[in-house]
């Protein structure tokens, strides 16, 4: 649906810097544009950044149904709200199995291997609060660069 010109332009950029990948990131936006429409392309565009280079604002400015569409399918943990405010390491290694010991938990914190909803967190001290949810329901936590944990407020 590009007009000619354009399409020769992002065909001359391509060769010039095929690393960049521009033809192949402007065809999925139009074809999402054209599935599914501009709102769930913004919508995928902003789940794509905050993704791959967001933090807390991010995230939170995600509604729950781009947030769970993200990631829905991550392995989740139900943590009752009582039991907020909890300690980083009592909540990666105690109240979920998100890793297997406080041990594991410290070494992780202090290698800079976790993130709490996309903020890394580098005290072992430090506390998951009540003002860590987002959408009023979870808490994203991050291992490494790419296992993700949902923990469900209950």
């Amino acid at each position: 649906m590009l007009d000619r010109e354009t399409i020769e332009s992002l065909i001359a950029r391509h060769r010039e810097n095929p690393g960049a990948r521009e033809l192949q990131k402007v065809l999925a936006e139009e074809v999402t544009r054209m599935c599914h429409g501009q709102e769930a392309l913004d919508n995928a565009i902003e789940a794509s950044r905050m993704l791959f280079s967001g933090n807390s604002e991010t995230l939170r400015k995600l509604d729950e149904r781009t947030f769970l569409s993200v990631f829905g399918d991550v392995p989740s943990f139900d943590l009752p709200k009582a039991d907020l405010p909890v300690n980083i390491m009592d909540l990666l290694a105690v109240k979920t199995a998100i890793l297997p010991s406080k041990g594991e938990a410290r070494k992780m914190i202090q290698g800079g291997g976790i993130a709490i909803n996309k903020d890394k967190v580098t005290d072992i001290a430090a506390e998951v609060t009540e003002a860590d949810i987002v959408n009023g329901h979870y808490i994203l936590a991050q291992k490494g660069k790419k296992n993700y944990f949902i923990i469900n407020i209950k």
